[in-house]
């Protein structure tokens, strides 16, 4: 490479370099008089221009602080807004648990209640039915006792029949015979038993009714059957069947002075009631 060669070559390179700094001494006072839009020669001018730049960019601090103020505001707002959501919806909750707390508790009241009922009803079920259980029991032979009374009825009639006078009458003796003493002859032995007077035969059957009637009371007595003669009592419709009325003095009137037929009760029940005569009032 000669020397004109290099020459040329550094000219080129310091022409292209002091473009550069040109361009770039340039660059900053274009991007102030964009900022500003007015040029100014002075200082003081330029002074001017950077407490505008100032007052602008306090200007925006303070856009920008009230901005976040209100958005300060804004959320505290929403956070206040949310808590007074959460609350009133805290207390409607707490409201429904009440209404729900009393329903259940109107609820159990009422199956409590329901339960006592119940329970009440199947104790009366109970006792009810223990009750049927012992009647049943002590009155199933009400219509056969009332059947065997006929009986009872029939024999006492036939004790009645015979008179006291007929059965205390003495045994006539048969009247002995003479008879003649001979060596020859001898008395006669007979096997059959010597014969009973009648009245022995009917004293016989006599007793063999009246033991007849007293086993038949006695059986009767034992499942509960009493017989009662209400002769002297007061007259009671519940008790006592009126046959006839008839005055008798020195007796008080409604009272009962005759029993036609004896009168039976089963376990405090009438069984069946006495066939009475009653007193008339005499007035």
């Amino acid at each position: 490479m000669s020397y004109t060669q290099a020459f040329q070559i550094f000219r080129s390179y310091s022409s292209s370099l002091a473009v550069r700094s040109v361009a770039r001494t340039s660059l900053p006072g274009a991007r102030r008089r964009a900022a500003i839009g007015t040029r100014y020669y002075s200082d003081d001018k330029s002074r001017g221009a950077g407490g505008s730049e100032s007052k602008l960019e306090g200007k925006e601090g303070e856009s920008t602080q009230k901005a976040e103020g209100s958005d300060r505001e804004a959320e505290s707002k929403k956070g206040e807004s949310a808590q007074t959501g959460e609350a009133t919806a805290g207390s409607s909750e707490l409201a429904q648990c009440d209404e729900k707390l009393k329903q259940k508790e109107a609820e159990v009241t009422d199956l409590t209640g329901r339960l006592r009922y119940l329970q009440a009803d199947f104790l009366n079920l109970q006792r009810n039915a223990a009750r049927e259980k012992e009647q049943t029991r002590d009155f199933a032979i009400t219509r056969f006792a009332s059947d065997l009374l006929e009986t009872v009825d029939v024999l006492a009639m036939a004790l009645k029949s015979v008179p006291q006078s007929a059965l205390s009458q003495p045994s006539s003796s048969s009247s002995d015979s003479p008879t003649s003493p001979s060596s020859d002859s001898a008395a006669p032995i007979s096997d059959k038993p010597a014969e009973k007077p009648a009245q022995a035969y009917l004293n016989d059957l006599y007793s063999g009714v009246e033991i007849t009637h007293r086993l038949l009371l006695q059986t009767l007595f034992k499942y509960g059957v009493k017989p009662f003669d209400p002769t002297g009592d007061k007259f009671d419709p519940n008790r006592h069947e009126a046959l006839y009325q008839a005055p008798v003095p020195g007796k008080e009137p409604g009272t009962v002075f005759d029993c036609q037929k004896t009168g039976y009760t089963i376990k405090e029940r009438v069984l069946r009631a006495a066939q009475v005569g009653v007193v008339q009032d005499q007035a």
